[in-house]
């Protein structure tokens, strides 16, 4: 498999294991297991991370999508090559530290990681038009 592939398969993987990140603040939260079980009708009071977690998780679902289409196109077109490779590990390690970052609490570094990210399925892309 290609560099292109196995970020996007670590991107994935990312993706899966940042809700046991916030199920582990959600569950450690007075009545958090009995909420999580229940019918969620009313919020649960749980410390600040975990929110931000939740938010670094939904924000990497909706920037993975996309970055997944062009890793794939770029595959399937024949247009992988080290410019992609680089682009999609851009895009993983800046979503790793975007999601670190936004847990932590740390909003301009978090910003920052984000357009790393950015820049590589721009990488990518710009490579599907040569």
């Amino acid at each position: 498999m290609t560099t292109d592939l196995w970020m996007l398969v670590y991107s994935a993987l990312l993706c899966l294991s940042l809700p046991g990140v916030y199920l582990f603040g959600r569950s450690a939260a007075p009545g958090g297991l009995a909420w999580g079980f229940g019918n969620r009708d009313v919020p649960l009071d749980v410390a600040p991370w975990v929110g931000r977690a939740v938010r670094a998780h939904l924000n990497l679902l909706e920037n993975l999508a996309p970055a997944a289409i062009l890793v794939l196109v770029a595959h399937v077109a024949g247009k992988a090559n080290a410019s992609t490779a680089l682009g999609a590990t851009l895009f993983f390690w800046g979503r790793v530290f975007h999601a670190l970052l936004y847990i932590a609490g740390i909003p301009y570094a978090r910003t920052a990681a984000f357009f790393v990210a950015a820049a590589g399925e721009i990488m990518i892309l710009l490579q599907l038009f040569r």
